[in-house]
């Protein structure tokens, strides 16, 4: 660390020290501005503008508790103590928008901390290691804003602080990227098997001698007309079938945290990954469902993984489907309903196998497939270049916040990545 980093106290370095969040009975919820909870706040380390539950707020709390870009907010308390303290940003905020009275704001002081800087320090190993320095242990592990502002942090110059933190800032805009384009190539799929497989468009276009606005090969493989079935009004020569005489829910295999070796292989459990490990147990791309905690959860790996013994994982039976189409109509099954009543909440797989699916024609499903495999291959691609660019940044992040590493050093080793 060179000579022109600075020990200061973090309170230094923002604008009026930090701000615990509002608290508002129930009446005034569900309606007036965006309020950031505990879940936005820990599924989302860099705060977009989202989606997010309501409260009402006088024109006084509005001047108090509204949030900006730039602001960072930490966990103010948590029931395990890894997430008391923890840290995100507000990327932008697209309306007013508050926060709840788990949350601690402090927002820097442009002029003495570049916030990007800021959130990537809190997110450091050492970061990490100064929020749990301050942890209070009672009933839920937590921090307070008053010892908050009192941590020492060693700073760069301001224009060393930019420069770190849009290195580290433009490796995670490449990952922020590809999710959202992920979630568009994902609603893309959803709405091929929906027209398809749930409105029926082709069939009933074709019945109503419309054009299916299909290329003409693929509109010739589905039928003109519909017939009756368990399931109501189906494509004729379409069959039903019950879940149990299509697919076999596997049992997955016990592997806890402690037991799990370095590797690259994603570890499922009832509501995905979970972590990782050297070995698989089920070949991808594969499908696995919640069986205890989050019943009836059904993800997709496309690669080899390891689902634990809180999840199925699905089998092909004789009747040869896609598992692309599997995938879809198993999540548009209401399989968390059918959990049997205990303690832990949990999938029961005889309910399930008697419920009714839906078989369409081999043909259709082959084109099926040839529509959606590329939209799969690009989001797995994606997902592949993300792991690969949140290495590379877990790897930078500590030398360039410590100043182990140089700026420059750090840009040619990401020029070097081909970032």
């Amino acid at each position: 660390m060179g000579s022109e980093w600075q020990e200061v106290a973090f309170g230094d370095v923002l604008i009026n020290g930090t701000r615990n969040g509002i608290y508002k009975k129930k009446e005034f919820h569900g309606y007036g501005i965006k309020i950031v909870n505990m879940g936005e706040l820990f599924a989302n380390s860099r705060l977009f503008s989202i989606p997010m539950k309501r409260v009402e707020l006088t024109s006084k709390e509005r001047e108090r508790f509204c949030l900006q870009s730039g602001d960072l907010l930490f966990a103010r308390r948590s029931l395990v103590a890894e997430g008391a303290g923890k840290c995100s940003i507000v990327m932008e905020t697209d309306e007013a928008t508050t926060f709840e009275s788990s949350i601690i704001r402090a927002r820097p002081n442009a002029e003495k901390l570049e916030s990007l800087f800021g959130y990537y320090l809190f997110n450091s190993p050492h970061g990490k290691y100064l929020l749990g320095s301050i942890l209070r242990q009672v009933a839920v592990s937590g921090i307070t804003g008053s010892d908050l502002v009192q941590l020492k942090i060693s700073l760069p110059p301001l224009h060393k602080q930019r420069a770190i933190a849009h290195i580290l800032g433009t490796l995670d805009d490449k990952i922020e990227l590809n999710r959202r384009m992920n979630e568009t190539l994902e609603a893309m799929a959803r709405a091929i098997f929906k027209s398809w497989f749930v409105d029926f468009d082709p069939v009933r276009a074709k019945a109503e001698g419309r054009d299916p606005a299909l290329p003409a090969e693929i509109a010739a493989l589905f039928p003109e007309s519909f017939e009756n079935s368990e399931l109501g009004e189906i494509p004729k020569g379409w069959e039903v079938k019950t879940i149990g005489e299509v697919v076999e829910f596997a049992y997955g295999k016990a592997l806890k945290a402690s037991n799990r070796k370095p590797g690259c292989v994603p570890v499922f459990g009832s509501n995905g990954p979970v972590g990782f490990h050297n070995e698989a147990l089920v070949k991808g791309p594969g499908i696995v469902i919640g069986r205890k905690g989050n019943p009836g959860i059904v993800t997709w790996s496309y690669k080899d993984c390891f689902p634990i013994d809180t999840t199925f994982y699905v089998k092909q039976t004789v009747i040869i489907l896609s598992l692309n189409y599997l995938f879809y109509a198993l999540k548009a099954q209401d399989l968390p309903s059918l959990s049997a009543d205990s303690a832990v909440p949990g999938l029961n797989r005889n309910l399930a196998y008697m419920s009714n699916i839906l078989v369409p024609s081999k043909e259709v499903l082959t084109a099926f497939d040839e529509q959606i495999d590329p939209l799969f291959h690009k989001i797995n691609a994606n997902d592949n270049e993300s792991e690969s660019l949140a290495s590379l940044r877990d790897i930078l992040l500590p030398k360039l916040i410590s100043g182990e590493l140089r700026v420059p050093d750090a840009e040619r080793f990401v020029e070097e990545n081909g970032v």
